[in-house]
């Protein structure tokens, strides 16, 4: 029976080592090395051992701090946003929670990339909002209260709208894993805080947050980790003003500053950080987990 399981999980095996163990490899091995001229003349090259690549990450610094600073922002908003959804779904009938996940789930049955393409008609200068303002006369007035002359708000390349692109692409990430967890809240855990004297938002603050921080946990995981290495949305929404780490590791790979072994570097180090801030929340996530048990 054993070597029958063995089996099944060989294609799995197969599929993780074609297409996540090898690609980490060559990664690793891009990061620590540099190829150099041998010979002018012939233009043979050697692969050597350096550290250079990683020395040269200090020219992007600014690109670093961006995007982690992007990457938190877009975190925050979603889970101030998903988190009360998530309760509201979950303390609702169960005809309306299939009505909100289908609205939830709705836009992303439709391509990254188009729902991307979307804001930017909706945000660029002779977009959708800035013809409504227009219309409405509200560019008019700021105009007169500010004594300026401004035809259009100028919403897209900017870090607003990078972030605004962020939120509205992972913020299903954030509310399903907490709703999945309120939903399976046991309701007598509820009913004993409320007949031992606790009001609402004590009940709220002391044992419906700390049961339900495993789904946040998982929430911002999973937007953050996408948010710090997107490079679709930035290129998109944020023009060439707003370079973030994906999109510096992308130019390093198919742009006209081609440098693989600098791409791999910066994405090793991008990828060392992710895991070690997974490897705090889960820590942080299992010392609150025992508190509430005790």
């Amino acid at each position: 029976m054993k070597n029958k399981r063995s089996w099944l999980a060989a294609p799995y095996v197969v599929w993780m080592a074609l297409f996540t163990v090898i690609p980490i490899v060559m990664m690793v091995v891009y990061a620590f090395t540099q190829e150099i001229v041998v010979d002018a003349e012939t233009g043979e090259k050697a692969v050597r051992f350096t550290l250079n690549n990683f020395a040269q990450m200090g020219a992007y610094t600014v690109v670093f701090l961006r995007s982690f600073k992007l990457a938190l922002i877009a975190t925050a908003i979603c889970l101030l946003i998903g988190y009360p959804i998530s309760y509201w779904m979950a303390k609702e009938g169960a005809q309306f929670q299939k009505a909100a996940m289908a609205l939830i789930m709705l836009p992303m049955w439709m391509n990254f990339l188009l729902r991307t393409y979307a804001w930017m008609s909706i945000l660029e200068n002779t977009g959708l909002l800035n013809r409504l303002f227009q219309a409405i006369g509200l560019i008019d007035l700021v105009n007169h209260l500010c004594g300026t002359e401004l035809q259009y708000f100028p919403m897209i390349n900017t870090q607003g709208a990078v972030v605004l692109g962020m939120v509205y692409n992972y913020l299903p990430f954030m509310i399903l894993p907490i709703y999945s967890v309120i939903i399976k809240m046991d309701n007598s855990l509820l009913e004993a805080a409320q007949d031992l004297g606790a009001n609402s938002a004590l009940t709220f603050r002391k044992v419906i947050l700390p049961l339900s921080l495993p789904g946040v946990l998982s929430g911002i995981t999973m937007v953050f980790v996408p948010a710090v290495s997107t490079f679709a949305i930035s290129r998109l929404l944020g023009g060439n003003n707003q370079t973030l780490l994906g999109n510096l590791i992308e130019m390093q790979f198919v742009g006209t500053a081609y440098n693989p072994h600098l791409g791999s570097a910066i994405a090793m180090v991008m990828m060392v950080v992710v895991v070690v801030c997974m490897y705090v929340m889960n820590r942080f996530g299992e010392g609150e987990e025992q508190a509430v048990m005790l």
